[in-house]
């Protein structure tokens, strides 16, 4: 089972130029489709006067939420090249926008191809690529007395608590690594009073 992924720490910046063409590549890390549309806008409000802004996202641990897109460029010349570099680097909650200024001169479907794969290169190279675990909730309530049992078990393992009631029933719960998830919860319905 994956319980990892790849991804990058905040953004980087990349750069290709072809024919008096100027690729500016932003790459950025991203977790909703809110996030990427809010960059892309911003993009597009800043460079007003460049000719395309062309992105593609990735987004989610499974790599299931993903899109390309052309932004007016011939079909599958910006995006699709884009999403490569994504795929290739096997990167998740990632996007990558491309904004191209015009020079003058037609570079065809396999130019643009290339200039939109080496600008989107470009940025990651610019940025640090880390791997993150996909994590699973595990609740478990017990009585008081088993207090230290429970902390115990908590310390010997790789959980972490995020939220916590201690009343006559306390209630924990705890965020694990999802391949151990299964582990922890029989650990804790094997608990007794100590």
């Amino acid at each position: 089972m994956e319980d990892s992924y790849k991804t990058i720490k905040k953004s980087g910046e990349g750069f290709y130029s072809e024919k008096r063409s100027k690729f500016l590549a932003f790459a950025h890390h991203v977790e909703t489709l809110d996030e990427v549309k809010e960059i892309v806008d911003g993009y597009r409000r800043k460079y007003y006067d460049a000719r395309h802004c062309c992105y593609a996202y990735m987004l989610g641990p499974e790599r299931e939420t993903f899109r390309a897109n052309d932004d007016g460029e011939p079909s599958s010349t910006a995006g699709k090249p884009i999403l490569g570099q994504i795929n290739s680097n096997d990167l998740t909650d990632i996007l990558i926008c491309v904004v191209r200024y015009y020079g003058g001169v037609n570079l065809g479907t396999g130019g643009l191809i290339v200039a939109y794969r080496m600008a989107a290169a470009d940025a990651l190279a610019h940025a640090e690529v880390e791997e993150r675990l996909v994590e699973e909730q595990v609740k478990y309530q017990f009585p008081y007395p088993m207090m230290n049992a429970v902390m115990r078990l908590v310390k010997n393992t790789d959980a972490r608590i995020v939220a916590q009631d201690f009343n006559n029933t306390c209630e924990i719960i705890l965020s694990i690594r999802k391949s151990q998830a299964e582990e922890l919860r029989n650990r804790l319905k094997h608990l007794s009073f100590e």
